[in-house]
């Protein structure tokens, strides 16, 4: 049974609060026949909601998945389902569950003429809905057609492709959103932190983009939170070094990227997400998701999870200051 929804005024924008759990059994699959797995405790209650608008909850706690598609283009038999629909039932298993969570992109390998993509996104969302939160995704390369430096998009070079199009439609519409770009609003219970999470689309870039960054980057947050699939050293990308200076103008908390398939802390306060069921790189430590923490210090802890175990790789975990800096 979901929980009641009201609307609450926060900063000057109207959210819906879902104030509550939503019915995990929606979808839920049982994971009867794993091996045994100890799940993560997370720190604090499960108070206050989000949905599709964002929301209120009384500590920031989000995971992180990245990067799940077949090996082979438009080899959708091939789609790493099981990996991927385990990571999903991990979360779901995480007590309390997070009420929401962030992804890298690149779900699909599919020609533009294929025909696949379609059917690659129904498969992701299957998964999807062993987890009964709020997935919030982020546009990946393959999203586009599949070149890291393709770019889609009305008057965009590589146009309107089917990938491009299914993505818009299976993923962003039922959030309400339009466009590959789009900020999730979230804050505490008490008022006492605001955060924005930021979904950029660096392989739909144009000027308007570019100015809504900068624009709402410059709405102040005490956690700003920029999800992007391709990380800063991904230059070819359209997107990555335009949006990285846009990004170097304002206070950020944490970068959020996937396109390489591992984990990495690969800069100061920007992680590397992208072992979610994609061919691993060759020194990749294995499957599984990321999850971040708000702490009693505010500061924000950033663990990795193992699919199969959901053990945290100890020697992974880092924390952040909300201001981006190196926190103890």
């Amino acid at each position: 049974m979901r929980s009641a929804r009201r609307l609450t005024s926060w900063f000057g924008l109207w959210v819906l609060c879902a104030c509550g759990t939503r019915d995990a059994r929606e979808g839920a699959s049982d994971a009867a026949g794993q091996p045994a797995r100890a799940a993560a405790r997370l720190e604090g209650g499960a108070s206050g909601g989000v949905d599709a608008t964002g929301g209120r909850v009384d500590r920031l706690r989000f995971a992180i998945i990245g990067d799940t598609r077949p090996a082979s283009v438009d080899d959708t038999a091939g789609y790493p389902t099981g990996i991927i629909t385990r990571i999903f039932q991990d979360i779901q298993a995480l007590q309390p569950p997070p009420p929401f969570a962030v992804s890298t992109g690149d779900y699909m390998f599919a020609s533009t003429g294929g025909g696949q993509a379609a059917a690659q996104l129904d498969v992701y969302l299957r998964a999807r809905r062993a987890f009964s939160g709020v997935v919030f995704p982020a546009m990946g390369n393959h999203e586009c057609t599949g070149a890291t430096a393709s770019n889609c998009g009305d008057g965009n070079a590589d146009g309107v492709t089917d990938n491009y199009a299914q993505f818009l439609s299976k993923m962003l519409q039922p959030l309400g959103r339009a466009a590959p770009y789009y900020a999730v609003p979230i804050g505490a219970l008490d008022g006492s932190w605001s955060a924005k999470f930021v979904f950029v689309a660096a392989n739909a870039w144009d000027g308007a983009q570019a100015d809504w960054l900068d624009a709402t980057l410059g709405r102040p947050t005490t956690y700003t939170f920029v999800v992007r699939h391709e990380p800063a050293a991904a230059t070819s990308a359209p997107g990555v070094s335009p949006s990285e200076q846009i990004m170097s103008r304002h206070p950020f908390t944490l970068s959020i990227v996937g396109h390489s398939h591992t984990y990495d802390r690969s800069g100061p306060n920007e992680v590397i997400v992208g072992n979610g069921g994609a061919p691993l790189a060759p020194t990749a430590p294995g499957y599984g998701f990321g999850l971040a923490e708000q702490r009693a210090d505010g500061a924000i802890r950033v663990d990795m999870i193992d699919y199969q175990t959901m053990q945290r790789d100890q020697s992974f975990t880092f924390a952040v200051r909300p201001d981006g800096s190196p926190a103890p």
